[in-house]
């Protein structure tokens, strides 16, 4: 089997070589891109500000914050810094003209809308929503930012589509600190992080074709937000920790003596997958794994869980996913979901929709280490919003590029894209974007 795959390593290498044709006019491209986003704006200097801090956020800046982009194209900082960071212009045109382009080039009728928690390591104390918090970046509690995305996935593709800040309660509770950090009386309230999802979902889930809401254990925990999504008429399959409590409702109850009625025990999920017969998994081809061949073994069994208040709740479908390595034989990962989905639900479909969760990890990824997302050192709201919002878009193109790739050199085997595509991506987006091209038109750029 190593030989195998090996061999198979080396085919999906080759593959994933990338002509140089894929780069060309990149510039012109992305000004194309642009165009749409920057209607809003009044403007001509709002609008080139825009187009240049995007283009920083996809260039090899090391660090892509406000002055090193500035320097990077050859701009004086502080006109960049005042659009970003204090200028009243408002985001939420371009998040609307984004969810209109998703819909059109990845909208399907099964997508899955995903609620991703990502944190941002900060210090001290003055940054917009920083606290000690669980940082799942660091995987440790820490001083730290925490936002929720929402993510959309189909079989066309993947890409984050809005996000809101999360504010701890120490901070709504302090007026000169919301005050100082400039944010808006509209958002001063405290929020859980699953009350701001429900706000994204609100908003856009009319506007974005979906069957199914995923995300992961943080998301899926709460009893309470589970039932809520599902008087909302809402599909779920959201990721649970391993020691969420639960009854097994296809397993005969036991007996508890004389005169009792018979009762299912409670028993922890990673418990209950652990004591399953070999014979109760169903094993499903994944994909090729970074360290090997992957499959997962799949089990789901009707089954009620314990409320907030230690009480039985509703009937819900709960699918244990195993990862196995196919070389070693071992597993290697085992994820716990609860559903609202009816128990004839194919397995098959069951594990696209929890792929869909973890597609969205890899985005918030991509844009951390690709689009600046994390790279924002400001302190007010109105910056922070600005640099999200505008790295929501730079991931996006980098979305519509990858897929110009697949269309140029597809193959039969895997996409005709690679990892360096990206990085690939923004280092020809530095090396076309000189001074020279700032403020100049794709048809002059092009004309080149």
């Amino acid at each position: 089997m190593e030989a195998r795959y090996a061999l198979r390593k080396s085919q999906l290498l080759d593959e994933c070589q990338i002509t140089p044709e894929i780069f060309e006019q990149v510039i012109p491209r992305l000004y194309t891109f642009m165009k749409p986003f920057v209607t809003s704006f009044q403007g001509q200097a709002a609008e080139q500000h825009a187009k240049t801090y995007v283009c920083g956020l996809l260039s090899d800046v090391e660090r892509k914050n406000i002055e090193s982009i500035a320097y990077r194209l050859g701009q004086s900082r502080l006109p960049l810094q005042g659009f970003i960071g204090w200028d009243a212009w408002d985001d939420e045109p371009l998040r609307h003209v984004l969810i209109s382009q998703v819909k059109t080039h990845l909208g399907q009728a099964d997508g899955v809308l995903v609620f991703d928690p990502s944190g941002f390591p900060k210090s001290g104390r003055e940054s917009v929503g920083v606290a000690r918090q669980w940082c799942g970046r660091l995987g440790k509690v820490d001083t730290c930012q925490v936002a929720i995305y929402l993510g959309y996935v189909s079989r066309k593709g993947h890409t984050l589509v809005d996000t809101r800040l999360s504010l701890p309660k120490e901070w709504t509770q302090e007026k000169a600190r919301l005050d100082k950090a400039d944010v808006p009386n509209a958002r001063r309230g405290f929020r859980t992080r699953h009350q701001l999802a429900l706000e994204m979902l609100a908003a856009y889930g009319a506007s974005l074709p979906h069957r199914w809401i995923a995300g992961d254990d943080e998301m899926g925990r709460p009893y309470w937000f589970r039932r809520r999504l599902a008087a909302l008429g809402e599909h779920y399959l959201l990721a649970v920790p391993s020691n969420t409590a639960i009854r097994d409702l296809e397993t005969p109850a036991a007996s508890p003596g004389k005169g009792r009625r018979p009762q299912r025990s409670w028993h922890s999920v990673e418990v209950w997958s652990q004591s399953l017969d070999e014979a109760a998994w169903r094993r499903i081809d994944v994909r090729d794994g970074s360290k090997g061949p992957l499959v997962v073994e799949v089990v789901k069994r009707r089954v009620v869980s314990r409320t907030h208040r230690r009480q039985q709740g509703a009937e819900e479908l709960l699918a244990v996913m195993r990862y196995r390595d196919r070389d070693q034989d071992e597993v290697v990962k085992v994820d716990y979901y609860l559903s609202n989905a009816v128990p004839e639900t194919p397995l098959w479909e069951l594990a696209r929709v929890a792929k869909a969760e973890h597609r969205i990890e890899e985005c918030l990824q991509r844009s951390k280490s690709e689009a600046g997302l994390a790279d924002y050192e400001g302190r007010h709201w109105t910056g922070w919003q600005h640099h999200q919002t505008l790295s929501l878009l730079a991931t996006w193109f980098l979305v519509r590029e990858t897929q110009r790739g697949k269309k140029m050199d597809a193959c039969h085997h895997t996409t005709a894209d690679s990892p360096g595509h990206c990085s690939a991506l923004a280092r020809g987006v530095s090396v076309r974007h000189d001074v020279a091209d700032v403020g100049r038109t794709p048809e002059a750029l092009a004309a080149q």
